[in-house]
């Protein structure tokens, strides 16, 4: 394969024409040569390498990997890290190596990381466990390039031994470790550093980003569906203002500090989770357009995507250089950034309009191991006319929640909702096989009436479902488990489910299809009385007991500053 085109080259920082050779998927020759009035350019547009997402977990999606790339492609990624702890919190080993497998049967470039955290803590019930001794055998795999997020900075913190072991074993492999340390900051930061922690995504501000970048960690700007640190953290104000602490001799001239504003400080741009409604929208390439808006040079904000993931994780690809691996696309122009084309290992995938390959679907096998479950199941109980309630206050595009009380009322000896302030029960129904169940408030998710129930609930998967009334908490949990999984909204006027089967996380479906459905599903949420941009990845994200301050687990409400359990009523 022989052909000319303009080129943006990522470790030079410029475009220009060259002659491309390319042999076996591999880029064998690229010669810049000089253009002319004869000269012919064959491609029209502007060829870059394929888009590389570092940190995404698959089954968010609620699509297979297969099914995954099929969309990811159409948008000029090629390549993606993905941390496949979401099945392995249901199915361990065997939910991994069914990702890696279902991964290989598609032309896309599938990198996996070892999950570090399965179970993110002993706080909850989950469907397997994941300890050190499966580390080492991951991380030998060829597809595993990295340890993955290392969500329990507790235990990295306290020097837990397990912990500390899997981190060892991922030194002893040459393993890059990613980190998960929301709000860690000061001497704890530096003990979970030490142990060789390199990465974090889970920066909620500017200012800690920035002190984790000055101890040496690189930094994931996060762009997902329900969290979103981007605006936060390439905030333009906040950069002129460490510029100028930085430059407090006045030695730096100002055109120097002009083009550094518009580098961004930081390393890579990431999903981390994306629905399948947003991903079909677009992947990497809206972020890069969100960046430039947000002020980063475009060409600093396509380095995010592409060379400097595939260094950090040493990856093949990320630029267009001989030897390479054929991995790039042909975008219109640097400004509206349109996927004309997307290339992987030199033979295309997506033709500007259809998806070149197919997607067989996958055998299923049931993960939901529970009870159905009554209206009394979700009640809380207390002796007198009312008392005073800790409840979980959720934001919309950020995934800390704050601690907050609330007073309620009784009504025959059970807790009320107080839905004109906006205090709701929520509950964490376990579904491994253990029939857990653990009842609380919550604040900020707006519904009026009914209820909305899922089987993707970070990071155990348990069963969370957030309502007005025990009745129809009870019926849209009852109707996930008669779907095996996945998403329903009940009323009394309407009902809708989407049928997860794989996992309870992931759909056989296409993902325009599944996409469909769950806009489908999330505009009843509204019609519930929902304001939050991304309800289910919302409300999935209120039992991740590693995000502070306060969430809800199968075991019991968390406070996520102390690790420890906290009681609903207040004494």
């Amino acid at each position: 394969m022989k052909f000319t085109a303009y080129i943006l080259d990522v470790l030079t920082d410029s475009v220009y024409p060259a002659r491309i050779t390319i042999e076996d998927g591999i880029f064998k020759e690229i010669v810049p040569i000089q253009v002319t009035e004869e000269t012919e350019i064959d491609v029209e547009g502007l060829m870059l390498p394929g888009l590389i997402d570092s940190h995404i977990h698959i089954e968010s999606s609620m699509m297979t990997p297969a099914q995954f790339a099929k969309i990811a492609v159409r948008h000029g990624t090629t390549s993606v890290v993905c941390d496949p702890h979401e099945i392995a919190n249901v199915h361990g080993i065997d939910g991994i190596e069914f990702m890696i497998e279902n991964a290989s049967t598609v032309p896309f470039n599938f990198y996996f990381s070892a999950p570090s955290c399965v179970p993110a803590t002993a706080f909850e019930t989950s469907g397997a466990v994941i300890d050190s001794e499966d580390i080492e055998y991951l991380l030998q795999k060829p597809e595993v390039v990295a340890l993955a997020e290392m969500m329990n900075f507790p235990g990295v913190i306290g020097a837990d031994e397990e912990v500390l072991r899997k981190l060892r074993i991922a030194r002893m492999y040459n393993k890059p470790i990613d980190g998960h340390a929301p709000l860690v900051s000061g001497r704890e930061l530096d003990r979970y550093i030490e142990q060789g922690i390199v990465t974090d995504h889970e920066c909620s501000s500017f200012q800690e980003a920035i002190e984790k970048k000055q101890k040496g960690m690189k930094i994931m700007v996060r762009d997902g569906s329900s969290a979103k640190n981007m605006d936060d953290l390439f905030d333009f104000s906040q950069r002129i203002e460490y510029y100028k602490n930085q430059d407090s001799f006045g030695i730096i001239p100002n055109e120097v500090l002009s083009r550094r504003l518009h580098s961004p400080i930081f390393d890579f741009i990431v999903a981390d989770d994306k629905n399948p409604k947003d991903l079909i929208n677009g992947h990497l390439n809206e972020s890069v357009k969100k960046a430039v808006d947000l002020g980063v040079d475009v060409i600093k904000a396509i380095e995010m995507v592409t060379i400097n993931p595939a260094a950090h994780y040493g990856l093949d690809g990320g630029s267009i250089v001989t030897g390479s691996k054929a991995d790039f696309i042909i975008v219109d122009n640097l400004v509206d950034f349109n996927i004309l084309k997307t290339y992987i290992s030199g033979e295309c995938v997506f033709d500007g309009e259809n998806v070149l390959f197919d997607v067989e679907d996958v055998e299923v096998v049931n993960s939901i191991n529970v009870d159905k479950k009554s209206p009394e199941d979700f009640n809380i109980y207390f002796d007198g006319d009312e008392c005073e309630v800790n409840v979980i206050q959720c934001f919309d595009g950020d995934l800390i929640t704050k601690k907050t009380t609330a007073k309620l009322t009784t009504k025959e000896g059970i807790l009320q909702p107080d839905i004109s302030e906006d205090v709701l029960k929520i509950a964490v129904v376990e579904r491994h096989g253990s029939n857990n169940l653990t009842n609380a408030f919550i604040k900020g998710f707006g519904i009026k009436k009914g209820a909305m129930a899922a089987s993707i609930a970070h990071d155990s998967h348990n069963i969370v479902v957030i309502g007005c009334s025990s009745q129809k908490m009870a019926e849209a949990v009852n109707k996930v488990v008669d779907n095996k999984g996945g998403i329903a909204v009940v009323s009394d006027d309407f009902e809708g489910s989407l049928s997860l089967p794989i996992a309870g996380l992931m759909s056989n479906e296409d993902g325009f299809v599944t996409a469909k459905k769950l806009e489908s599903l999330q505009k009843m949420a509204f019609a519930l009385g929902c304001k939050l941009t991304a309800p289910f990845m919302t409300m999935a994200f209120m039992s991740l007991l590693v995000i502070p301050s306060i969430k809800l687990s199968d075991k019991g409400l968390f406070d996520g500053d102390s690790f420890e359990f906290m009681d609903v009523i207040r004494n």
